[in-house]
């Protein structure tokens, strides 16, 4: 929308606009550039009207206003889970991510300003995103809830009282205790099968013994996977993964959480994954068992019939 409205502004400006200088001002594909004079056209119903003499658009009518934006309840609860992720950013560029955190509660309504840079991309599943909102209303209303979650230690169900939401590592958790207020633990959020929030309230304060729990854990650096690649990158970032060197068609990529990058590589298109060993071995345990599954086998290669 702020190419948008740049692309009108120029056209009541009389200079004449067309798809080459939207993409040279944005630093944007012609492709791209192209698409939004077409949403402009189809979607916003402008009147465009191309002007081969001065290679650009003008208003067949000069009446027209560019309709006023809104955003539904949904589109307000990702926003909401986007500013509580970028708000929890400590990595590069952390200050100015927060900032949009900032500029993000504000379309969210909350009482928590922009630059505009290359930023982390988080992918908001719709459960996450409902365990989230579940949450954060038991914490604003200090109401216990049910739980029941898997992990490395296998299953557990237990009544918590959830104190905070956090983020680390490119994970989401909920900070909180089961009987003890002083020995607090954090529950990723994509382990939980099934919460509850339930109708019993609890006290506490919150406030004089929780403020430090996020400097106990411990600074992690991040992994770094060299991956070679079809074509030499040409950004900073690799769909949200800082590239810190580059030789050739070779990238060494950081990433924190070996599982979220895994699922990453399943999707994205690269050519050979160099290093390191363990990630590779990971990664190929992963598809190996998948390809046992695809040919209708099981554990130790038992066959279903």
């Amino acid at each position: 929308m702020h190419r948008i409205h740049w692309f009108d502004e120029q056209i009541r400006s009389g200079r004449f606009p067309n798809s080459g200088g939207l993409a040279r001002q944005f630093e944007i594909s012609r492709r791209q550039a192209q698409r939004d004079i077409e949403y402009m056209l189809n979607t916003l119903r402008a009147p465009l009207m191309y002007v081969a003499k001065y290679r650009g658009y003008c208003y067949e009518d000069q009446t027209f206003r560019l309709p006023h934006l809104y955003m539904t309840d949904e589109e307000q609860r990702v926003l909401k889970y986007l500013a509580h992720r970028y708000r929890h950013y400590n990595y590069d560029q952390s200050d100015a991510v927060k900032r949009v955190a900032h500029l993000l509660e504000r379309f969210t309504m909350e009482e928590h300003p922009s630059d505009q840079q290359q930023f982390p991309v988080f992918t908001a599943q719709p459960r996450q995103l409902q365990w989230f909102e579940l949450l954060t209303h038991a914490i604003h209303d200090s109401r216990k809830v049910h739980i029941y979650y898997k992990d490395h230690e296998g299953e557990h169900q237990m009544t918590f009282y959830p104190l905070k939401m956090t983020s680390q590592f490119n994970a989401d958790y909920v900070i909180g205790y089961e009987t003890d207020p002083l020995q607090q633990t954090a529950i990723r959020l994509e382990s939980i099968v099934q919460l509850m929030v339930l109708d019993e309230h609890f006290e506490c304060r919150q406030d004089a013994w929780i403020s430090n729990w996020e400097d106990t854990l411990p600074v992690r650096k991040p992994f770094v996977a060299e991956i070679r690649f079809r074509e030499v990158q040409r950004s900073e970032l690799w769909q949200g993964y800082r590239i810190r060197n580059q030789q050739g068609q070779v990238c060494s990529i950081e990433f924190y959480d070996a599982d979220v990058f895994l699922q990453h590589l399943y999707t994205a298109e690269w050519e050979e994954l160099l290093s390191p060993g363990w990630l590779r071995r990971k990664f190929m345990k992963r598809t190996e068992e998948i390809t046992r599954r695809l040919n209708g086998e099981w554990d130790g290669g038992e066959h279903l019939g």
